[in-house]
């Protein structure tokens, strides 16, 4: 390794849950790049989205806070009165580092920055519904390149902005064109005195599942779905079945996009002084439960992958502590040997990746999900009514996940369930908690859940 301290090249992707790796072999992807990958890094086999929704994990990722600490109870979006965005007073990981001599840089979708539309009827930049140029400024929280939207789902059409508002339309698969980008980003910075941290969002395997290059589709629209036994009947339609293979076509196309970073840096000696992380933001029900998309507690929707390679610093090998939302700041930070700021709430999991004790390290982690919907946050402010304080939310553990909900509309029955992941993989038996249950570790859970929500401020209602 050299003097400077490493690198940082974070790589994610939006709804990619972590059954979706084929050496995992429960979705029929193919990914050798990714799984190859995996046997040189550190996995974190127990990696969970706190709020499995775009703009409340990014958050998390960028502060090291949970979602509603930083006021991202929904996704940045137009039609609420209170505008969404990562405030530029937050303490974000690009702020940091640049501050410790990194220079910094973000390619792909951000979805953390207010809708244009919710300022104007007619921006210059051309930006619609949910989507948002972010101009040069303190709105981009640390990060000096810029190529990047906020939030637009043409994936084989997509468009960015740099520091002007006039569009940039490669005509490229937008996980294509993001890696060409970053590969030509690393070249211009790999001889540098200064280290870089470049962050690359990938907005596949996100709907809609089937703006994915047929290249890619062919190799699977023949493939046995291989359903999972929580995906009901009347979701196996063949409708059905041509979304799942788009989903696995995408997934195989960032493996090779993954393909072209790693052989880069494998070939231009970057691999020891390199930080690599391949993850994602959430994951994708595919029809479990009979749901599709994410923001529900189960396994498929929060559980996403996580890795992270350092040749020659990082032993290889699985991570079985649990990981939330809010560690990875303060875990990159303590990686990267830059002092992590009091303002994160997560837990930094560097010790542990660099094989020293952590005995602290958190037995459980916070579950959430708040009513997001512009017409459901109406109906509850007319009765006088905080959103906020209904939805769901829940403690995961190695073993459990431990559920409360209390609705998306005023006047729903409270239900808690537990889940045990161990014994009941798929999640098809949970066990309903009666109000006057006294069982200890239902009462455990009850307590852990007053705490997470006293500790972020967060109104929910569910004492029985």
């Amino acid at each position: 390794m050299s003097e400077k301290r490493p690198n940082l090249l974070y790589i994610f992707a939006d709804q990619w849950r972590a059954h979706a790796l084929g050496y995992k072999k429960e979705d029929p992807v193919v990914t050798p790049w990714m799984d190859q990958f995996c046997e040189e890094s550190v996995c974190f086999s127990n990696a969970y989205s706190t709020f499995p929704l775009c703009t409340p994990h990014r958050g998390s990722l960028m502060t090291g806070k949970y979602p509603l600490s930083i006021g991202l109870w929904t996704n940045c979006k137009i039609g609420l009165e209170e505008k969404i965005m990562l405030k530029p007073q937050e303490t974000c990981i690009a702020n940091v580092l640049k501050e410790n001599g990194y220079d910094t840089g973000y390619i792909g979708k951000w979805h953390l920055d207010a809708s244009e539309l919710n300022f104007t009827s007619s921006p210059k930049s051309g930006a619609k519904e949910w989507d948002a140029y972010t101009p040069p400024g303190e709105r981009r929280q640390g990060f000096d390149y810029w190529l990047s939207y906020g939030a637009c789902d043409e994936h084989l059409d997509p468009h960015y902005w740099q520091d002007t508002p006039e569009q940039i339309r490669p005509g490229k698969w937008s996980p294509e064109f993001e890696t060409d980008k970053a590969l030509e980003y690393m070249t211009a910075h790999k001889d540098s005195d200064k280290p870089f941290a470049l962050f690359v969002s990938w907005n596949p395997p996100h709907l809609p599942y089937e703006l994915v290059p047929e290249e890619y589709y062919e190799k699977f629209k023949d493939t046995d779905v291989c359903w999972r036994p929580n995906v009901p009947e009347e979701m196996r339609t063949p409708e059905m079945e041509v979304k799942a293979r788009q989903y696995f076509a995408a997934v195989y196309g960032l493996d090779i996009q993954f393909g072209r970073i790693y052989e880069y840096l494998k070939e231009n000696g970057l691999e020891e002084n390199t930080l690599v992380v391949l993850s994602a933001d959430h994951g994708e029900m595919m029809g479990s439960h009979g749901k599709m998309s994410k923001n529900i507690w189960y396994e498929e929707s929060i559980h996403i992958p996580l890795m992270m390679r350092q040749k020659g610093r990082l032993t290889p090998g699985e991570n079985t502590e649990l990981f939330a939302s809010p560690d990875h700041m303060p875990t990159l930070l303590q990686l990267l040997d830059v002092p992590v700021p009091d303002t994160c709430q997560g837990f930094g999991h560097g010790r542990a990746m660099a094989g020293l004790p952590s005995e602290d390290a958190p037995k459980d982690m916070f579950l959430c999900s708040y009513p997001g919907g512009a017409d459901l946050v109406a109906t509850f402010s007319k009765l006088g009514l905080s959103h906020k304080a209904y939805g769901w939310r829940g403690i995961k553990t190695d073993r459990y996940t431990y559920v409360c909900y209390n609705g998306y509309e005023p006047g729903e029955e409270l239900h808690e369930w537990l889940y045990d992941c161990r014994e009941d993989y798929y999640e098809l038996s949970p066990r309903e908690i009666e109000a006057d249950c006294r069982d200890e570790m239902i009462l455990h859970f009850r307590r852990r859940l007053r705490e997470y929500l006293d500790q972020i401020g967060d109104p929910f209602l569910f004492e029985r």
